[in-house]
């Protein structure tokens, strides 16, 4: 996650002193102008950052690695909080509004790109920005205890198609950008892909039961998690995968053997405490108003072309998926709002395509696409939880 720097640095335990503050108090002050809780880490941390008073340095090595895990846990618990054997069985469901919330934002990607007249190389790669979508409302959906509806585990399963499918756009596109088409690079890539997720899938569900089986200290059992976890998203990162989805596969693959355990309600208040809460405060870190007054007349049309379309297409998928699966009005509702936020998986690929240089020197995305995603991350990143919140809570009703 590249942060932005700190205007006015503190030493680190002053900031950190700070950023307990924000996450014990700004969430409850949210909540009670019935807004999430999740929400008001975004604000407080957008609050602090170089953007506003500039309190902290959120590109800080400390802050930079404790936002990173929190990125991790977030997809972590997604996965552990999925019934494999359900999710296998409805691998289907998940796969068909995967591809609808997939599809109609890539195509409403490329074809404002086009119609600003940028190479189709770039175009493909916008589209693939709008196509994967970040699970931050995760907290909103524990707190009602929604992670068992059948709406949500589609949804969850379908993250992993759209960011798999995304971040391999990105490396064709990139490859292609910089070295030109090999094939033998892809192929390796894919063959990496078929071997990853079985040996995740299988040897880490191993692994818990071996390992928590032997190991009599509870504490070690938490560690243990948290360890493979790590490996998941490391192994990923490998494989030029993301590393969130490394993590949402390894929480699938022990989902079951932690279900009724100790560990998961440990791991919960450790997560909770201070790793997601970190995570959500650097996305509140890193808008950047500074970065929109660069943009013209032209340059927010097409923001706002990207930011208009991506909600829209997101509804659209969730709408259509919702009838053909037979879901209700309100459980499609909060499919839209879990496939609308575009953060980690986006802000990754956005940066990798922005340092991507061809033989002329020139970047696959320049300062004015970033600078849009940026501005779509923020609109999403505020949007979605508000959504997530109120379907649930309708939903639950």
């Amino acid at each position: 996650m590249n942060l932005p720097e700190s205007l006015l640095p503190l030493d680190p335990l002053t900031g950190f002193v700070i950023v307990m503050f924000i996450i014990l108090v700004f969430p409850k002050l949210l909540e009670k102008m019935k807004a999430p809780g999740i929400l008001g880490l975004v604000v407080g941390g957008f609050l602090i950052g170089p953007a506003m008073i500039g309190l902290v340095s959120p590109k800080s090595h400390t802050f930079h690695q404790l936002a990173d895990i929190g990125k991790l846990m977030v997809m972590f618990f997604a996965g552990l909080e999925i019934d494999f054997e359900e999710f296998v069985t409805n691998w289907k469901k998940s796969l068909t509004f995967g591809s609808l919330t997939f599809l109609l934002p890539l195509t409403v990607g490329i074809t404002a790109a086009l119609l600003m007249g940028y190479p189709i190389l770039t175009a493909i790669l916008v589209g693939s920005l709008l196509a994967s979508h970040t699970l931050i409302a995760i907290p909103i959906l524990m707190k009602y205890g929604l992670m068992k509806n059948r709406s949500v585990n589609v949804a969850v399963g379908a993250t992993i198609f759209t960011d798999v499918a995304a971040l391999i756009i990105l490396a064709v596109v990139v490859s292609i950008h910089t070295v030109g088409f090999e094939p033998a690079v892809l192929l390796v890539r894919f063959g990496g892909m078929l071997i990853y997720f079985p040996l995740v899938l299988f040897g880490a569900r191993w692994l818990a039961r071996v390992g928590l089986k032997r190991e009599t200290e509870e504490h070690n059992h938490t560690i243990f998690m948290i360890l493979i976890m790590a490996v998941a998203a490391v192994g990923a990162e490998i494989i030029h995968l993301e590393g969130i989805v490394g993590a949402f596969i390894g929480g699938l693959a022990v989902s079951e053997v932690v279900r009724d355990c100790a560990v998961k309600k440990s791991l919960e208040n450790i997560a909770n405490t201070l790793f997601i809460p970190m995570f959500f405060i650097a996305i509140g870190a890193m808008i950047d108003l500074s970065s929109f007054t660069r943009m013209d007349g032209k340059d927010y049309l097409f923001a706002i072309g990207i930011i208009g379309g991506l909600i829209a297409a997101k509804y659209l998928a969730a709408k259509i998926s919702a009838t053909l699966l037979g879901f209700s009005k309100k459980e499609g509702r909060l499919m839209w709002a879990l496939s609308t936020p575009q953060l980690a998986a986006t802000i990754a690929a956005a940066l990798v395509a922005r340092e991507a240089l061809n033989s002329n020197n020139q970047p696959l995305i320049n300062e004015t696409i970033f600078d849009a995603i940026l501005m779509l991350m923020a609109v999403t990143a505020i949007l979605g939880p508000i959504l997530a919140e109120r379907f649930s809570k309708k939903l639950v009703e």
